[in-house]
């Protein structure tokens, strides 16, 4: 016992003496992809060509009538069929003249902006999942405002993750304008981190910036440092405009703000279960999205997000943990590559309900190919459960565990002349036999190596000593300890009540502070 006690303490003081002396972590935002290229040269050619030609001749059915104008006066064109068609030459023109790269900015310097484009790759949650889960009961519920509120301060905690995308929606809010303005206060109250939303109506837009500048001190201010990126899916495949959306896409692009689009056909019911014609046909959806934004102002930033989901063919469900999900996401991301646009891809879309072995090894292959491939922002990348239907707080930090593995396979590692450690392996082999005491090992324990803070990796008797626990059980603790602790006051109370006395948010403030009876 007093053996065990000894090690016990020793590892204390080592993890303390590792957290004083952290200097620099092996992973950050913005790590370097593109390794990983499962198409080639040829077929990339031939899945743009195959694009341009779904374009030119079938075309986008039910463009609105502003669309329509705006269009057909840059060149495009309706064909016997109304649908809006674009000629070959225009997109190619859209394409050279596109954004290659936008900024979402961190409101602290403890967060690092996201740059998105090049082969910069960085990890969001996002989701919109319609259910939480109850990790204890192991049951889902409608989700709620102060859900999302919930998801937003346990991410601001989460180092893994670099943006807080909308993990889900407050379902009992149903009035659009209510939605979106509480949508966007929680972004802005529950983490500094750069942020991303959709808005359900474009009317809705001009108020959620108002609050923006509101809580950046002043009018004008969230236009030259945007910290959030607009979403919405102006496509409804096949081929085929959604309206609301599609006013969202054209108001945030007459604003010059970030188109952040996502386009998600399903392979076998919306898109052709050939993989490759379900890239063709996704890819044509997104070039007819990144050319009006073009149209309507010239090099807006946009994110070129074509996201082909997967179908379980013996069912015709959505399965985004499947292998076949995490290769057309990696070739969604080349795809992107070959354009030289910002791109985003969904990933970690388990379809397991629970945070299991089967999450694991589903989100695990799904977030190291999404990086490897270059992806800008690897979206969906944490909390979600049941092909995006639910979302976990204990999801969450177990992912956030996960994608710092994921970034240190990205990371790589440094070959030089001091790396290869030629004189320190002469030292060691002509001394003490071993490097544990080598000024080397001390300085490279944190700066290339990651350690994880919720998966074990004690003896078995440590293990057992520390009460055998799962990885769910202390994601559970942990998850307790941040909701019960962390309320963040990133916006100051003089500004909050302005904010309140101007729109109508309904998050309760008691639900914002230490001391209500949700946690204990």
């Amino acid at each position: 016992m007093k053996r065990k006690r000894r090690q016990q303490n020793a590892r204390a003081a080592r993890v303390a003496m590792r957290a004083a002396a952290v200097t620099k972590r092996p992973v950050k935002a913005g790590l370097l992809g593109g390794q990983y290229t499962p198409l080639s040269n040829s077929d990339l050619q031939q899945i743009h060509n195959a694009a341009l030609e779904i374009l030119e001749t079938i075309g986008i059915a039910d463009p609105t009538p502003d669309v329509i104008e705006i269009a057909t006066a840059a060149g495009c064109f309706l064909n016997e069929h109304g649908r809006l068609c674009y000629p070959r030459k225009l997109v190619e023109d859209m394409i050279a003249c596109a954004a290659r790269e936008y900024t979402i900015y961190s409101r602290s310097p403890e967060f690092a902006d996201v740059r998105v484009g090049g082969y910069h790759v960085n990890y969001a949650s996002s989701g919109e999942a319609v259910r939480m889960y109850d990790s204890r009961n192991r049951t889902f519920k409608p989700s709620t405002l102060v859900d999302l509120y919930d998801c937003g301060r346990l991410i601001d905690t989460l180092d893994n993750l670099h943006q807080f995308g909308q993990t889900v929606v407050p379902t009992e809010l149903t009035d659009l304008y209510v939605h979106d303005i509480n949508v966007a206060y929680v972004a802005a109250v529950s983490t500094q981190k750069p942020c991303e939303m959709t808005f359900n109506d474009a009317e809705n837009i001009a108020p959620a910036i108002e609050l923006f500048d509101m809580v950046l001190g002043g009018e004008g201010r969230f236009a030259k440092r945007p910290f959030l990126s607009f979403g919405g899916c102006p496509i409804v495949s096949p081929l085929k405009f959604g309206e609301e959306n599609l006013k969202v896409l054209v108001e945030t692009s007459k604003l010059g703000l970030i188109n952040d689009i996502a386009i998600a056909p399903q392979a076998g019911a919306t898109a052709p279960a050939a993989l490759a014609g379900a890239l063709a046909q996704v890819t044509a959806e997104g070039l007819a999205c990144l050319a009006l934004v073009n149209i309507i102002n010239p090099g807006c930033p946009m994110t070129f997000a074509i996201w082909p989901f997967v179908s379980d063919l013996r069912t015709g469900a959505f399965t985004g943990g499947s292998g076949e999900e995490a290769l057309v996401m990696a070739c969604c991301a080349q795809i992107g590559r070959f354009y030289d646009l910002p791109t985003s891809v969904a990933a970690c879309m388990t379809d397991s309900k629970h945070p299991d072995a089967q999450s694991g090894y589903e989100k695990g292959i799904t977030a190291v190919t999404a990086g490897l491939a270059g992806a800008n922002r690897v979206l969906e990348s944490a909390g979600m459960l049941g092909s995006l239907l639910g979302c976990s707080l204990e999801a969450l930090v177990i992912d956030n565990d996960m994608l710092g593995v994921a970034q240190r396979v990205l990371a790589g590692l440094e070959v030089n002349e001091e790396t290869l450690s030629v004189d320190i392996i002469r030292d060691a082999v002509l001394g003490p036999g071993h490097f544990l005491g080598q000024a080397q090992t001390l300085a490279r324990m944190e700066t290339d190596y990651l350690y994880p803070e919720l998966a074990d990796r004690n003896g078995l008797g440590v293990w057992e000593a520390e009460g055998s626990t799962s990885m769910l059980e202390r994601a559970q603790t942990k998850v307790k300890q941040v909701m019960r602790t962390h309320y963040p006051t990133h916006v100051d109370a003089a500004t909050d009540a302005a904010i309140r006395a101007k729109f109508p948010i309904v998050l309760d403030p008691a639900n914002m502070r230490p001391g209500n009876s949700r946690w204990g």
